[in-house]
């Protein structure tokens, strides 16, 4: 057997190149109660030192979340100074109940809107407009547009929507969004770089020409994931559920194991050029907030409540 051959060539660490030059958003869900929307802002303040271009609260299934997520918005607003987006949806509602929303939140200072058709309170239910409602985000786009000149981001799907007939279907439908005034599109979660890279450059071949942004999930809990995966279309990879398995019952090796998965993830992307994330945070600090740190961002001069915040989250 001949001797290993030894060189001085070796792989360069995964974030060697990372300089921090990287442009964050942080999602979170609205809280179900005070002492939730307590930890949610201690969260919020936790990751603030970041810097984040903005943070979104999401709306629940048929709007049902809809006090608490401007609760949430506003809060988190006037608590961390960070700029709060709020998600709107179609569902559930009329223009002018929809409209009247969006007049309240230009009326307190949020500007930002996060714009999506929305999911029906039944999640076997096929979906359904409202009879006097927007049929779609294509249209609420263009409401929030003639209301007040709101920043509008949207939803893209690296692996289709499962209510789209097929990719083009899929590229059809961002397309109008991005043409009724969309400024930017969020994409939902994904596990392949590849996958994102081959929808990029499927939407530029569109037409569409705002930033695609892709959606970072750090897995906080494996059936959780299993659950959002069978619901919005997105392919666990097998590797992926193979090393998950088993670890729903010990949370400290699932934090390592889900901080790995996101941060491979995430530098094949810095590696392929990207500069802009956003994150599902599921109202958790401590993965998001360790992937950053490998993407080179630091904290700015931290105050002594976002310290403590960040302990606390």
């Amino acid at each position: 057997m001949s001797a290993p051959v030894v060189t001085d060539q070796q792989p360069a660490p995964l974030f060697a190149a990372a300089a921090g030059d990287v442009e964050v958003s942080f999602e979170f869900f609205p809280p179900k109660s005070d002492a939730a929307l307590q930890t949610l802002l201690a969260t919020a303040g936790g990751l603030a030192p970041l810097g984040p271009r903005f943070v979104s609260v999401t709306y629940g299934a048929g709007g049902s979340t809809r006090g608490r997520t401007q609760e949430a918005v506003l809060g988190i607003a006037r608590e961390t100074g960070l700029k709060a987006a709020a998600h709107l949806t179609c569902v559930g509602a009329s223009r002018a109940e929809v409209d009247a929303i969006a007049d309240q939140y230009w009326h307190d200072g949020v500007r930002h809107i996060v714009a999506l058709r929305g999911d029906m309170p039944e999640h076997d239910q096929p979906y359904a407009p409202h009879a006097e409602g927007y049929a779609n985000a294509a249209a609420l786009v263009a409401g929030l547009k003639r209301l007040h000149p709101f920043e509008v981001s949207v939803a893209a799907y690296p692996e289709s929507h499962p209510d789209s007939a097929d990719e083009a279907a899929d590229l059809d439908n961002l397309w109008r969004k991005v043409d009724a005034g969309a400024d930017r599109a969020l994409t939902q979660f994904f596990f392949s770089a590849d996958t994102f890279f081959r929808f990029r450059d499927q939407a530029a071949a569109r037409g569409i020409d705002v930033e695609i942004v892709p959606g970072i999930l750090p897995v906080a809990n494996v059936a959780q994931l299993r659950r959002f995966s069978s619901m919005c279309g997105a392919t666990i990879p097998p590797s992926i559920d193979r090393v998950l398995e088993g670890l729903d019952e010990r949370p400290a090796a699932r934090q390592l194991v889900a901080a790995t998965i996101a941060a491979e993830l995430c530098g094949a992307l810095y590696a392929g050029g990207v500069r802009q994330f956003h994150f599902y945070t599921l109202n958790r600090a401590e993965l998001t907030y360790a992937i950053c740190h490998l993407l080179g961002l630091r904290p700015a001069a931290a105050t002594a409540e976002q310290k403590a915040a960040l302990a606390a989250a």
